[in-house]
């Protein structure tokens, strides 16, 4: 109770313009006291203006008050300081450089406590006791100490910028609506905070999303990694027990094998694991991104909210991990049979299959996302040749052009019987099969083209559901007609297809990754409809014409 004492007698006696005990103490008429260097220093800073008036209630005085060192006051300053303590803060209370220094405090000043966006000053704890106590005070803006409150005065008007331009995208005062302004449409800088900060908090949502989906792309890319080198592990243990057998014979192909099986692991692991990596600093820079945000999102100065915006919006490009879907597959299970079977065959064996087993070893390859081609130039690279089929074409289906052009025709074509043929639709496969990658370009014309893939199993007649293109499982379409378009699969309801309509339809295929891809060909290229799943047979392309239609699978360069 005693040391409180003091320290109400102390914080008594301080000038609340150094905050130390006062020194050569003068009184004011309005009763409130300093020392007299701090509030001549005070008023010399105003004396241009002719105004004087008390730091802490405001009154103010003219002329300027002559100062008389109060006597009384001194003496019992004096006293306390006989009692050994000083009302000086510890260092740690005062401004460093990278610290907001008090506005209102002369000589060595203290650290701001809170700034006002009102009277664009910043207070200590003590000076920012009046934002308190004093009714129309009560009223500020009170924010965590700005260094750069100049930045919310207009440079034209002087006067507080508290607008926002959407026309100009731009901070300005109320004068500025009436003058360069005018006619633009402005809101108040709060009210456009209030929106940034809900896009602001719809990207977060996005960032840790994007964060929880590469986490989890993560991990499943860390189980393939081991699945990958469990299979690996076992086929080297395998391989090795059965060369051993064969002795001498077979040991030098048995070393081949085992150095291309850790060869292909270590290609597809450094595969993986790349994707990985990419993956681990996306998520990383997503993190730091959505610090940002946060910290951006807590600012409470609209004007440097607005102002920091655009820039610590803004998002790299995700990296490209939508098409992972991994499977489970068959690795280096084949390159031991394969080795079985060698076993048996001894030498002579040998020789024919030993490109049997390279192939094998060849074929293990983890099924990481393939970049999805912008530019129909990237997808060029893998055109392919294919023409239609005679075979499978229904009798009201002309072919021409090398078996490039297909038309519906009235009268029937004198086709020989084939168990291929379409009866019941007028259809059309492709004579090649598709079974790695491939892109072609269909252009038609008329009332409408389906331009499909199919297994080569697919039903030539009984109900239609068992062999119109994209009514059952062994086939999927794009249906094109010029007033609408919509993709089918498996009987399912037809989903629509927005954007353009194209006369000039693109379609690639990624068989093993069970990639389908259905692009509007025209000056740009526009992706129509994708389809992820997996293809357990071989594919064909296929058309189905209605009636009067034509179309044309195009050469590529």
């Amino acid at each position: 109770m005693a040391q409180k004492g003091v320290q109400l007698d102390r914080e008594t006696f301080c000038c609340s313009i150094c905050l130390d005990l006062l020194k050569d103490p003068v009184g004011l008429s309005c009763g409130h006291s300093y020392c007299m260097s701090c509030i001549q220093l005070h008023w010399d800073g105003k004396d241009q203006r002719k105004i004087y008036s008390c730091p802490q209630c405001r009154q103010t005085f003219k002329p300027r008050p002559v100062l008389v060192k109060n006597t009384m006051l001194a003496a019992l300053v004096e006293q306390l300081k006989k009692t050994g303590l000083q009302a000086a803060p510890a260092d740690h209370c005062y401004a460093g450089p990278e610290d907001v220094a008090c506005d209102v405090c002369t000589g060595r000043k203290r650290k701001a406590f809170k700034s006002c966006l009102v009277c664009l000053a910043s207070y200590c704890e003590n000076h920012l006791q009046h934002h308190y106590d004093a009714p129309p005070l009560k009223k500020h803006k009170l924010v965590e100490p700005l260094k750069k409150l100049q930045e919310n005065i207009c440079s034209r008007h002087d006067e507080v910028m508290k607008m926002f331009c959407r026309t100009d995208q731009q901070i300005i005062c109320y004068l500025c609506t009436m003058e360069d302004h005018k006619g633009h449409n402005t809101v108040p800088a709060a009210a456009e905070r209030t929106e940034r900060q809900r896009e602001l908090e719809v990207s977060r949502l996005n960032i840790q999303q994007r964060i929880q989906d590469r986490e989890k792309d993560v991990k499943l890319l860390q189980q393939e990694v081991e699945a990958v080198s469990r299979s690996a592990d076992k086929a080297v243990e395998d391989s090795e027990k059965i060369f051993n057998e064969l002795i001498c014979l077979l040991q030098k192909r048995s070393s081949d094998v085992k150095q291309q099986i850790r060869s292909q692991q270590e290609t597809e692991v450094s595969g993986v694991k790349e994707l990985q990596e990419k993956l681990q600093q996306e998520i990383t820079e997503l993190k730091r991104k959505d610090a940002e945000l946060k910290q951006l999102s807590h600012t409470e100065d609209h004007n440097q909210f607005l102002h920091n915006y655009p820039s610590v919006s803004q998002l790299r490009e995700p990296t490209d991990s939508s098409s992972i879907n991994i499977r489970p597959l068959s690795y280096f299970e084949e390159v031991t049979a394969a080795v079985s079977e060698l076993r048996d065959k001894l030498q002579d064996i040998l020789k024919e299959e030993w490109t049997n087993i390279s192939v094998r070893v060849a074929e293990v390859d983890v099924l990481l996302p393939q970049p999805e081609s912008k530019t129909r130039a990237e997808l060029l690279k893998y055109s392919c040749v294919i023409t239609l089929d005679p075979n499978t074409a229904h009798t009201k289906v002309l072919l021409s052009e090398g078996n490039r052009k297909v038309e519906r025709v009235i009268q029937q074509q004198s086709y020989s019987s084939h168990p291929d043929r379409f009866i019941g639709c007028c259809q059309v496969l492709s004579k090649e099969s598709i079974t790695g990658r491939c892109y072609w370009e269909v252009e038609w014309s008329g009332t409408g083209v389906d331009v499909a893939v199919a297994y080569k199993s697919i039903s030539r007649t009984g109900q239609w559901n068992e062999y119109v293109f994209g009514n059952n499982e062994k086939s999927w379409a794009l249906y094109c007609e010029p007033a609408r378009h919509s993709f089918r699969f498996n009987n399912t309801e037809q989903t629509p297809v927005s954007g353009p309509r194209p006369s000039r339809v693109g379609v690639y295929l990624d068989h093993r990754a069970g990639i389908l891809s259905f692009y509007s060909v025209s000056e740009t290229m526009t992706l129509l409809h994708r389809v992820q799943t997996t293809f357990t047979q071989p594919l064909y392309a296929g058309l189905c014409l209605y009636e009067g239609a034509k179309a044309e699978l195009c050469k590529l360069k």
